[in-house]
């Protein structure tokens, strides 16, 4: 499985920790940045992982101070569902039931240690099908509906 990593500047020393852990688990990934902790925009760095993720070119791991501007960003393009997670059991339900191929992150919010749990909850976890492919659906659905209610 490959993974694209990418953070803003208040996520990117959690984001070098979590590249660390992945080759640790012998993950592959592809660091999409930036290279240093200087100011940047969280939804250009997003955009970059999901419009690779929406490719089906593998899934994604955002960093940002709460996950959420990271979140916003990465789920306007069409074909990704990314979560903000901030512990275990999200992380392990939000792939089996949302098939979810974005993970974003708080390095404000998590911990390293926490941090690198989530992760491997996430990317050790599988999407169950079944009932929640019906609900997966109708979220691609969302995304391609002109009318709006």
């Amino acid at each position: 499985m490959l993974v694209f990593v990418a953070s803003d500047h208040a996520g990117h020393h959690l984001r070098q920790s979590l590249l660390a852990h992945l080759s640790a688990r012998g993950v592959e990934w592809i660091d999409l940045g930036p290279a240093a902790p200087e100011r940047c925009d969280y939804p250009d760095f997003a955009a970059k992982v999901a419009h690779r993720v929406a490719r089906g070119e593998g899934v994604g791991l955002l960093v940002c101070g709460t996950g959420v501007g990271m979140s916003m960003s990465a789920n306007k393009i069409p074909g990704i569902r990314a979560a903000v997670v901030s512990d275990v059991f999200s992380a392990r339900a939000t792939k089996q039931h949302n098939n979810a191929n974005v993970l974003c992150l708080g390095e404000r919010v998590v911990g390293t240690g926490l941090a690198a749990a989530i992760v491997d909850a996430w990317l050790d976890a599988e999407f169950e099908g079944g009932r929640h492919a019906g609900r997966v659906a109708k979220l691609h659905a969302l995304e391609t509906r002109s009318e709006r209610s």
